[in-house]
Protein backbone atom coordinates (compact mmCIF):
# COMPACT_ATOMS: atom_id res chain seq x y z
CA UNK A 1 0.00 0.00 0.00
CA UNK A 2 1.43 3.53 -1.17
CA UNK A 3 1.85 5.89 1.42
CA UNK A 4 -0.54 8.20 0.81
CA UNK A 5 1.20 11.29 3.08
CA UNK A 6 3.95 11.78 0.72
CA UNK A 7 1.60 13.84 -1.62
CA UNK A 8 2.67 17.47 -2.11
CA UNK A 9 -0.85 18.35 -2.88
CA UNK A 10 -2.11 16.70 0.39
CA UNK A 11 0.29 18.62 3.01
CA UNK A 12 -1.16 21.55 1.16
CA UNK A 13 -4.64 20.69 1.76
CA UNK A 14 -3.03 19.45 5.34
CA UNK A 15 -1.82 22.78 6.08
CA UNK A 16 -4.72 25.16 4.82
CA UNK A 17 -7.35 22.77 7.16
CA UNK A 18 -4.87 23.62 9.90
CA UNK A 19 -4.38 26.92 9.55
CA UNK A 20 -0.47 26.06 9.60
CA UNK A 21 1.88 27.94 8.73
CA UNK A 22 5.44 25.61 8.93
CA UNK A 23 8.34 27.36 10.99
CA UNK A 24 11.82 26.79 10.55
CA UNK A 25 11.61 27.40 14.37
CA UNK A 26 9.71 24.59 14.80
CA UNK A 27 11.58 22.73 11.63
CA UNK A 28 8.33 22.20 10.03
CA UNK A 29 9.53 20.88 6.87
CA UNK A 30 7.25 17.71 5.67
CA UNK A 31 8.81 14.93 3.71
CA UNK A 32 7.61 14.36 0.22
CA UNK A 33 10.64 12.11 -1.31
CA UNK A 34 9.40 8.46 -1.46
CA UNK A 35 13.08 7.01 -2.07
CA UNK A 36 14.61 8.82 1.12
CA UNK A 37 11.21 7.81 2.99
CA UNK A 38 12.37 4.38 2.28
CA UNK A 39 15.80 4.48 3.02
CA UNK A 40 14.88 5.69 6.67
CA UNK A 41 12.75 2.50 6.80
CA UNK A 42 15.44 0.40 5.58
CA UNK A 43 18.03 1.47 7.47
CA UNK A 44 15.62 1.20 10.84
CA UNK A 45 15.75 -2.06 10.26
CA UNK A 46 12.41 -2.47 11.74
CA UNK A 47 10.69 -5.47 12.91
CA UNK A 48 7.21 -6.29 14.59
CA UNK A 49 8.95 -7.08 17.76
CA UNK A 50 10.24 -2.96 18.31
CA UNK A 51 8.98 0.20 20.06
CA UNK A 52 9.87 2.88 17.97
CA UNK A 53 10.28 6.75 18.93
CA UNK A 54 9.45 9.40 16.71
CA UNK A 55 10.09 13.27 17.61
CA UNK A 56 7.77 15.66 15.44
CA UNK A 57 5.79 13.48 13.21
CA UNK A 58 4.11 16.74 11.70
CA UNK A 59 1.31 15.29 9.65
CA UNK A 60 2.74 11.59 9.60
CA UNK A 61 4.51 10.89 6.32
CA UNK A 62 6.97 8.89 8.93
CA UNK A 63 4.60 7.32 11.48
CA UNK A 64 2.21 5.70 8.72
CA UNK A 65 5.80 3.47 8.10
CA UNK A 66 6.28 2.76 11.20
CA UNK A 67 2.71 2.27 12.19
CA UNK A 68 2.99 -0.73 9.36
CA UNK A 69 6.48 -2.28 10.52
CA UNK A 70 6.58 -1.89 14.36
CA UNK A 71 5.44 -3.42 17.00
CA UNK A 72 4.66 0.18 18.73
CA UNK A 73 5.14 4.12 17.83
CA UNK A 74 5.81 6.75 20.21
CA UNK A 75 4.95 9.67 18.47
CA UNK A 76 6.15 12.57 20.30
CA UNK A 77 4.60 16.39 18.91
CA UNK A 78 4.29 20.17 20.87
CA UNK A 79 2.14 21.44 18.22
CA UNK A 80 -1.25 21.16 19.26
CA UNK A 81 -2.84 21.09 15.89
CA UNK A 82 -0.46 18.31 14.35
CA UNK A 83 -0.91 16.36 17.71
CA UNK A 84 -5.12 15.99 17.18
CA UNK A 85 -4.58 15.80 13.63
CA UNK A 86 -2.57 12.42 14.00
CA UNK A 87 -4.91 11.02 16.98
CA UNK A 88 -7.73 11.27 13.99
CA UNK A 89 -5.56 10.11 11.27
CA UNK A 90 -4.25 7.30 12.92
CA UNK A 91 -7.17 6.51 15.21
CA UNK A 92 -7.06 2.67 15.89
CA UNK A 93 -3.24 2.45 15.38
CA UNK A 94 -0.66 0.10 17.72
CA UNK A 95 0.63 4.48 17.95
CA UNK A 96 0.37 6.65 21.27
CA UNK A 97 0.94 10.34 20.86
CA UNK A 98 2.26 12.74 23.61
CA UNK A 99 1.56 15.98 23.16
CA UNK A 100 4.56 17.65 24.50
CA UNK A 101 8.13 19.55 24.24
CA UNK A 102 10.75 15.97 24.18
CA UNK A 103 13.57 18.54 25.73
CA UNK A 104 11.78 18.43 28.63
CA UNK A 105 10.23 15.39 28.45
CA UNK A 106 12.28 12.15 30.45
CA UNK A 107 12.46 9.29 27.45
CA UNK A 108 12.05 6.72 30.39
CA UNK A 109 8.87 8.59 30.87
CA UNK A 110 7.81 7.42 27.82
CA UNK A 111 8.90 4.31 28.04
CA UNK A 112 6.62 3.48 31.41
CA UNK A 113 8.54 4.45 34.59
CA UNK A 114 8.10 2.25 37.68
CA UNK A 115 7.81 3.49 40.81
CA UNK A 116 11.97 3.22 41.15
CA UNK A 117 12.23 5.74 37.99
CA UNK A 118 13.67 3.09 36.03
CA UNK A 119 11.87 2.24 32.86
CA UNK A 120 10.25 -0.41 32.25
CA UNK A 121 11.31 -0.89 28.66
CA UNK A 122 14.95 -1.24 28.03
CA UNK A 123 15.52 -1.33 24.57
CA UNK A 124 14.12 0.63 21.81
CA UNK A 125 14.47 2.87 18.60
CA UNK A 126 14.55 6.02 17.57
CA UNK A 127 13.40 7.16 14.25
CA UNK A 128 12.62 10.78 13.46
CA UNK A 129 12.85 13.83 11.34
CA UNK A 130 14.52 16.19 13.86
CA UNK A 131 14.07 19.69 14.03
CA UNK A 132 17.45 21.59 12.52
CA UNK A 133 17.40 23.75 15.54
CA UNK A 134 17.24 21.39 18.44
CA UNK A 135 19.01 18.33 16.83
CA UNK A 136 22.17 18.52 19.08
CA UNK A 137 20.41 18.88 22.54
CA UNK A 138 18.13 16.08 20.96
CA UNK A 139 20.84 14.18 20.43
CA UNK A 140 22.46 14.79 23.68
CA UNK A 141 19.14 14.42 25.80
CA UNK A 142 18.27 10.94 24.33
CA UNK A 143 22.36 9.33 23.88
CA UNK A 144 22.31 10.29 27.73
CA UNK A 145 19.36 9.31 29.20
CA UNK A 146 19.08 6.22 31.97
CA UNK A 147 17.20 4.63 28.58
CA UNK A 148 19.16 5.37 25.11
CA UNK A 149 17.91 4.04 22.09
CA UNK A 150 19.76 0.85 20.35
CA UNK A 151 19.25 2.06 17.08
CA UNK A 152 18.53 5.76 16.01
CA UNK A 153 17.92 6.38 12.22
CA UNK A 154 17.46 10.15 11.84
CA UNK A 155 16.86 13.28 9.29
CA UNK A 156 19.18 16.06 10.13
CA UNK A 157 21.22 18.93 8.60
CA UNK A 158 23.85 17.56 6.09
CA UNK A 159 26.64 19.79 7.94
CA UNK A 160 25.53 18.73 11.42
CA UNK A 161 25.77 14.99 10.10
CA UNK A 162 29.11 15.53 8.85
CA UNK A 163 30.27 16.75 12.24
CA UNK A 164 29.15 13.80 13.72
CA UNK A 165 30.80 11.37 11.73
CA UNK A 166 34.44 13.83 11.66
CA UNK A 167 37.73 11.81 12.51
CA UNK A 168 41.25 13.49 13.24
CA UNK A 169 41.77 16.97 12.61
CA UNK A 170 38.03 18.25 12.17
CA UNK A 171 36.34 16.63 15.30
CA UNK A 172 34.13 19.03 17.87
CA UNK A 173 32.62 18.58 20.94
CA UNK A 174 29.11 17.31 19.05
CA UNK A 175 31.45 14.51 17.32
CA UNK A 176 32.44 13.30 20.56
CA UNK A 177 29.70 13.90 22.55
CA UNK A 178 27.77 11.45 20.15
CA UNK A 179 30.96 9.22 19.23
CA UNK A 180 31.22 8.36 23.19
CA UNK A 181 28.10 6.74 22.84
CA UNK A 182 27.22 5.46 19.24
CA UNK A 183 29.11 4.61 16.29
CA UNK A 184 27.59 7.23 13.89
CA UNK A 185 27.52 6.67 9.84
CA UNK A 186 26.44 8.87 7.25
CA UNK A 187 23.58 6.39 5.08
CA UNK A 188 22.64 8.92 2.09
CA UNK A 189 21.92 12.78 1.43
CA UNK A 190 18.69 14.20 0.56
CA UNK A 191 18.53 17.04 -1.12
CA UNK A 192 16.17 20.31 -0.31
CA UNK A 193 13.93 19.95 -2.74
CA UNK A 194 12.90 16.26 -1.06
CA UNK A 195 10.43 18.77 1.32
CA UNK A 196 7.54 20.53 1.82
CA UNK A 197 8.41 23.43 1.92
CA UNK A 198 11.83 23.39 0.62
CA UNK A 199 14.64 24.45 3.74
CA UNK A 200 17.89 26.17 2.89
CA UNK A 201 19.92 23.29 3.28
CA UNK A 202 20.19 20.10 2.48
CA UNK A 203 19.75 16.92 4.90
CA UNK A 204 21.49 13.72 5.37
CA UNK A 205 20.05 10.33 7.16
CA UNK A 206 21.96 9.39 9.82
CA UNK A 207 22.33 5.84 11.73
CA UNK A 208 23.61 5.72 15.14
CA UNK A 209 24.26 2.42 16.34
CA UNK A 210 24.48 2.26 20.56
CA UNK A 211 27.87 1.32 21.56
CA UNK A 212 27.50 -1.99 24.26
CA UNK A 213 29.65 0.50 26.50
CA UNK A 214 31.10 4.15 26.43
CA UNK A 215 34.00 4.70 23.84
CA UNK A 216 36.49 5.95 26.55
CA UNK A 217 36.04 4.36 30.46
CA UNK A 218 35.77 7.43 32.89
CA UNK A 219 34.39 7.89 36.66
CA UNK A 220 32.43 10.78 34.94
CA UNK A 221 31.52 11.91 31.31
CA UNK A 222 30.19 15.05 32.55
CA UNK A 223 33.58 16.39 33.81
CA UNK A 224 35.32 14.68 30.62
CA UNK A 225 33.40 17.02 29.04
CA UNK A 226 34.58 19.94 30.69
CA UNK A 227 38.17 19.61 29.61
CA UNK A 228 36.98 18.97 26.30
CA UNK A 229 35.00 22.31 26.21
CA UNK A 230 37.24 23.89 27.66
CA UNK A 231 39.93 22.76 25.01
CA UNK A 232 37.44 24.14 22.21
CA UNK A 233 36.53 27.32 23.72
CA UNK A 234 39.35 29.01 21.61
CA UNK A 235 39.81 25.90 18.79
CA UNK A 236 42.00 27.80 16.38
CA UNK A 237 44.21 28.65 19.43
CA UNK A 238 47.20 26.10 19.81
CA UNK A 239 45.66 23.59 23.10
CA UNK A 240 49.11 25.28 24.94
CA UNK A 241 47.21 28.29 25.32
CA UNK A 242 43.64 27.48 24.62
CA UNK A 243 43.48 24.32 27.34
CA UNK A 244 44.31 26.48 30.54
CA UNK A 245 42.33 29.48 29.54
CA UNK A 246 39.41 27.66 28.68
CA UNK A 247 39.35 25.67 31.96
CA UNK A 248 40.25 28.95 33.87
CA UNK A 249 37.11 30.61 31.82
CA UNK A 250 35.14 27.80 33.43
CA UNK A 251 36.97 28.75 36.86
CA UNK A 252 39.13 25.71 36.99
CA UNK A 253 43.34 27.46 37.77
CA UNK A 254 45.45 25.08 36.69
CA UNK A 255 49.04 25.62 35.89
CA UNK A 256 50.03 26.28 32.28
CA UNK A 257 52.73 23.43 33.30
CA UNK A 258 50.33 21.27 34.88
CA UNK A 259 47.92 21.07 31.66
CA UNK A 260 51.37 21.20 29.44
CA UNK A 261 52.52 17.86 31.63
CA UNK A 262 48.57 16.44 30.55
CA UNK A 263 49.15 16.90 26.84
CA UNK A 264 52.62 15.20 26.98
CA UNK A 265 51.31 12.28 28.66
CA UNK A 266 47.86 12.02 26.19
CA UNK A 267 51.32 12.07 23.38
CA UNK A 268 49.53 15.27 22.13
CA UNK A 269 51.99 17.91 21.12
CA UNK A 270 51.31 21.73 22.43
CA UNK A 271 50.97 23.20 19.01
CA UNK A 272 47.94 20.63 18.19
CA UNK A 273 44.72 22.24 17.96
CA UNK A 274 41.34 20.40 19.76
CA UNK A 275 40.10 19.10 16.48
CA UNK A 276 42.82 17.37 16.33
CA UNK A 277 42.84 14.96 19.37
CA UNK A 278 41.24 11.94 19.44
CA UNK A 279 38.74 11.13 22.29
CA UNK A 280 40.87 8.58 24.13
CA UNK A 281 43.37 11.13 24.23
CA UNK A 282 40.91 13.78 25.86
CA UNK A 283 40.65 10.87 28.33
CA UNK A 284 44.19 10.51 29.08
CA UNK A 285 44.18 14.37 29.94
CA UNK A 286 41.21 14.44 31.53
CA UNK A 287 42.38 11.80 33.97
CA UNK A 288 45.60 13.50 34.45
CA UNK A 289 43.82 17.12 36.05
CA UNK A 290 41.56 14.81 37.58
CA UNK A 291 41.93 16.19 40.97
CA UNK A 292 41.64 19.93 39.96
CA UNK A 293 38.23 19.34 38.25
Amino acid sequence: MENPYLSPERVRAALRRLDLRPTREMGQNFLIDATALATIVTTAELSPHDLVVEVGPGLGVLTWELTHRAGQTIAVELDHRLAERLRHEFAGAALSIVEADMLRTDPAALLGATATGESAVQHYKLVANLPYAITSALLRHFLEATVAPDLSVLLVQWEVAQRITAGLGDLSVLAHSVQIYTEPEIIARVPATSFFPAPEVNSAILRLRRRPTPAVEVDSVDRLFRVIKAGFMQARKQLANALPMGLAAMGYQIPRERTLAALAHAGVAPQQRAETVSLAQWAIIYAALHDKL
